[in-house]
């Protein structure tokens, strides 16, 4: 009797703090996948079924805050300004990859053309930037929002870049998926690459951001996204960039661009961005800005542009940011990149671009977390369990001994 009661207060004892920890991240909605399209474009095509929804990592990266569903803020300080309408956002610091504060940061979400961000890094990580490619008809006949790219036209990979991420083309999406050897191989690898720098929660199904089966990312991991982009110098030039010229070609005229981030040269400081827009994302936005040495990025999903421009709405986050920050506000996260599986080198996407600093133990921790499906908690429970049992057979053979 003594032995059984013993055994289920010690199962009970180590078995609750867990129980209470998982159960915030449960009720959340949107845990595992987006909320149902509102239309046909996530139909998988004849013969094809959708992909399940992407496995919620046991230990939210980034800490433990970042399970939370609502508002996350520092203790003590005072709420995000009103009128924000998105569903998810989060508010880092570009350069310690501190998380200032955020709204359901891990709640699955679609990225519309943020996306592009994940193709952007690929091209620029593989692809030459002088390397000419030749426009297809495919290519040209994109659904819009295009730049303008004809078929047969010779573009390089800086000028294709420019069009990417300054004007969101569709077409050019689909010009650098050609290139990186055809649609589902640039997928497969903007896939791997998320998955490498420990974006778990995001999945791409089209290269453009168009709504497709199985599409899903996080405040989070487009965060972290960005972190890393913007440590790419040809990304962060691009972005910052406020009109560019594609030369003649193809018999067509030069092409001007003129970058859609509406913040660009208003907002002081500002570094540059992307937006987006599906009718089942809504609308999702990614920005930068420095003050005072500072250099904080906003990412917003499932926003409305009313009762203000989602522009205006990101710009009151990134002055809350900056207040947190002068403020000398407690992080509420970190930006964690996922722990390599082998040394990595200095080029290697799963280490800081900041000298290695961050939370490479951290991450590691909870990839080893990942990895075991049983759990620190199981084993304890375990060797409770063992100790109590050993103890009970000691005491047994005593109490034998005593009576002989």
């Amino acid at each position: 009797m003594v032995f059984t009661t013993t055994l289920a207060a010690a199962l009970l004892a180590l078995s609750t703090p867990a129980l209470a920890a998982a159960a915030p991240q449960g009720q959340c909605a949107n845990r595992q996948a987006p909320p149902p399209p509102v239309d046909t474009s996530e139909k998988p095509a004849p013969g094809k079924q959708a992909p399940p929804p992407l496995a919620v990592p046991a230990v939210p990266v980034g800490g433990d805050r970042m399970a939370e569903c609502g508002l996350i803020t520092p203790d003590g300080a005072l709420n995000p300004p009103d009128g924000n309408t998105a569903a998810s956002w989060l508010v880092q610091d570009l350069d310690t990859g501190a998380v200032v504060a955020a709204k359901d940061p891990h709640a699955r979400q679609r990225p519309a053309s943020l996306i592009k961000t994940l193709l952007a890094l690929v091209v620029v990580t593989e692809l030459d930037p002088r390397q000419v490619v030749v426009a297809t008809k495919e290519d040209a006949e994109q659904e819009c929002t295009c730049v303008g790219l004809v078929a047969g036209g010779q573009y390089t990979v800086d000028q294709l870049l420019h069009g990417l991420l300054m004007h969101s083309g569709n077409d050019v999406a689909h010009a650098f998926a050609t290139v990186l050897g055809g649609p589902d191989a640039a997928l497969a690898k903007m896939n791997a690459l998320a998955a490498r720098i420990g974006a778990l929660d995001t999945r791409a199904a089209t290269p453009s951001g168009l709504d497709g089966p199985g599409m899903s990312t996080s405040a989070y991991d487009l965060s972290l996204i960005f972190h890393y982009a913007m440590k790419q110098p040809e990304f962060a030039k691009v972005v910052s960039t406020k009109n560019f010229e594609i030369p003649p070609t193809g018999g067509k005229p030069a092409i001007p661009i003129w970058n859609d981030n509406k913040l660009l040269g208003v907002y002081p400081g500002f570094l540059g961005g992307k937006t987006g827009f599906t009718d089942d994302a809504r609308h999702t936005y990614v920005g930068a800005a420095q003050r005072k040495g500072k250099r904080l990025a906003v990412v917003m999903l499932r926003a409305e542009q009313k009762p203000t421009k989602v522009v205006d709405q990101a710009a009151k986050l990134l002055d809350y940011g900056f207040e947190l920050e002068a403020d000398r506000a407690a992080p509420v996260g970190r930006i964690t990149y996922q722990a390599p599986a082998a040394t990595p080198s200095s080029s290697d996407p799963s280490v800081l671009a900041d000298g290695g600093t961050g939370n490479s133990g951290t991450s590691s921790a909870a990839a080893a977390a990942k990895e075991d499906p049983f759990g620190v908690t199981g084993w304890i429970i375990t060797l409770v369990v063992f100790l109590i049992i050993l103890g009970g057979f000691v005491v047994g053979h005593q109490r034998k001994r005593a009576a002989r």
